[in-house]
């Protein structure tokens, strides 16, 4: 199922708490994509970190799957097929087959089953936001290099993982090379995303005039980490079309679990743009 150009786009983005291992985390994971499947989305859009946010280093270095032979992807592939969907995974932690080291990377599947883009995390989220954690991702994770567009189910996605949020040059690269809808999978740390997250995405559309898909992880994780939640999607207007209902008082894993379900009209992406026509202005210093 490539779609029909021009045609809209039933998609759904998840929100879960991904647990500190794909073998604990699938077994929820899954009967949620065949639910949002069920319910008619043609693109299931799953968070960073999708099937584990492991525990320390270590965890991450063992639980970390083989480029070309990881048994999350296959699983996920299975079920791309089975149910007739795509599903873009957020994020999965692999080893590069080349030199083992370990990439964040996003991969879409089509609904046969195949898996057509791979995008890695070109930003690396080294930060200190007060929660009482160091983040380091360049310590374990080497960064991407490359913008990636995708077509899938009749949509043009640019590809990008959480921190890149941060880089709007990057998504006007992506917009101007073609994207209409942009995935942002994310596991937002719970401070800045109570900060940012909002205002941040919807930046992004606006500037872009792009549809924004946003899943998020959202609870307590195996690492002590708080994740934000609040998975959204964007017109390209900016406005909310569907954000899962998050209760910011309660962190516990899987309390604020949910699927939200959008339709991508390729004709909003025509009109904002119409509207205010950014995107063409020259120079470009972005």
């Amino acid at each position: 199922m490539t779609g029909t150009p021009d045609a809209p786009v039933q998609v759904a983005a998840l929100q879960y708490c991904a647990a500190g291992t794909a073998a604990e985390t699938l077994p929820f994971l899954l009967p949620m994509i065949t639910r949002a499947a069920k319910d008619g989305a043609t693109l299931v859009c799953l968070p960073e970190a999708a099937s584990f946010l492991a525990a320390n280093r270590a965890s991450l270095r063992e639980e970390a799957e083989t480029e070309g032979n990881s048994p999350t992807l296959d699983q996920l592939c299975h079920h791309a097929a089975g149910h007739g969907i795509a599903i873009l995974a957020g994020s999965l932690m692999m080893r590069r087959r080349e030199d083992d080291a370990l990439v964040n990377r996003t991969v879409l599947i089509d609904a046969n089953g195949g898996v057509c883009a791979h995008y890695d995390k070109i930003h690396m989220f080294d930060a200190n936001v007060g929660d009482g954690h160091r983040y380091r991702e360049s310590d374990s994770f080497a960064a991407g290099n490359r913008m990636v567009l995708a077509d899938m189910a009749g949509m043009t996605i640019g590809l990008s993982i959480c921190y890149d949020l941060r880089f709007p040059g990057l998504y006007r690269g992506l917009a101007r090379a073609g994207a209409r809808m942009l995935s942002i999978p994310a596991a937002f740390t719970f401070p800045s995303g109570k900060a940012h997250w909002h205002v941040l995405l919807r930046a992004r559309a606006i500037e872009t005039g792009c549809f924004v898909v946003a899943p998020a992880q959202c609870g307590t994780h195996a690492d002590g980490r708080r994740t934000y939640g609040h998975a959204m999607i964007v017109s390209p207007w900016g406005e909310i079309l569907a954000e899962v209902p998050t209760d910011d008082t309660n962190a516990a894993a899987g309390a604020n679990d949910g699927i939200i379900h959008a339709t991508l009209d390729p004709a909003a992406v025509a009109a904002a743009r119409n509207a205010i026509p950014s995107l063409a202005s020259n120079p470009d210093f972005s």
